[in-house]
């Protein structure tokens, strides 16, 4: 019964933020017309998505890049950050020697990695993947490595007990008392990774949300820079969306806990 009802009871908790949302873009259009801001300066919404609509080809082209270096990024990013987390939690030499190098690797900032990783890569979509893999590899690490350290000692003991060798260990009860943890990682890792892609993009690329925000900059149309902002936040806000379901298909139990149902 509890089930049948969530979609409409997440629903009305959208309601404020879509409500405050709402207001935002109201207050900047008045404020724009009433001041009487040239548009070069600060579009009023209404042009913006004026831009949208008249851009609408072009941002179909770049936006399908830009998905495509994420998914790509954060597919890559996320496999590579369970890997590395158990092999911490597995191997306790391991953490105390590679815990140090991953919080290190997360001290160099993206703007000056970026421009490198174009370098060396090319304007194609390798060095676009690799920023966005930088981006959710970390979260997703220590997210996951924490969960799976975090399991229950007497489910460990039980299953040695039996005979269990490490890998079943790992296999059986650690890798699933991590999957919550897992989604942690990842949902703080959605809503970077398009704009990791996009940072990337505006340095140099083929195709991209970035790049055709560039090209908006130097045609003096800030409308239409805007419109591509507004654009990555969308798809921001899409992954973080399909990361929180994956959540719960995956761990339905958490839901059930948070809402207190049976």
């Amino acid at each position: 019964m509890a089930s049948s009802t969530s979609p409409a009871r997440d629903a009305l908790r959208l309601v404020p933020a879509a409500a405050l949302a709402a207001s935002l873009v109201a207050g900047w259009e008045l404020w724009v017309r009433l001041r009487d801001i040239p548009a070069y300066t600060l579009p009023p919404p209404s042009a913006v998505a004026a831009a949208l609509y008249r851009t609408r080809s072009q941002l179909a082209g770049h936006l399908a890049t830009t998905v495509v270096e994420t998914a790509l990024g954060m597919a890559i990013g996320a496999l590579l950050g369970v890997a590395t987390a158990a092999l911490l939690a597995s191997v306790p030499l391991a953490r105390r020697a590679l815990e140090p190098l991953l919080v290190l690797s997360q001290t160099i900032p993206l703007i000056v990695l970026a421009p490198l990783l174009v370098l060396w890569f090319g304007f194609g979509m390798t060095a676009k993947v690799v920023v966005v893999v930088l981006i959710v590899y970390f979260p997703v690490a220590v997210a996951t490595v924490g969960g799976l350290s975090g399991v229950d000692t007497d489910q460990v003991d039980l299953v040695r007990s039996l005979g269990g060798s490490r890998w079943t260990v790992l296999r059986l009860v650690r890798l699933p008392a991590a999957v919550p943890s897992f989604f942690d990682g990842m949902r703080i890792s959605a809503a970077y990774a398009a704009a990791g892609a996009t940072l990337a993009e505006l340095i140099g690329a083929e195709s991209g949300l970035g790049l055709y925000i560039a090209r908006s900059q130097r045609a003096f149309r800030v409308d239409q820079v805007i419109a591509g902002v507004v654009v990555v936040a969308a798809l921001s806000i899409v992954l973080f969306a399909g990361v929180v379901m994956a959540d719960r298909l995956a761990a339905p139990w958490r839901r059930v806990q948070g809402d207190g149902t049976r």
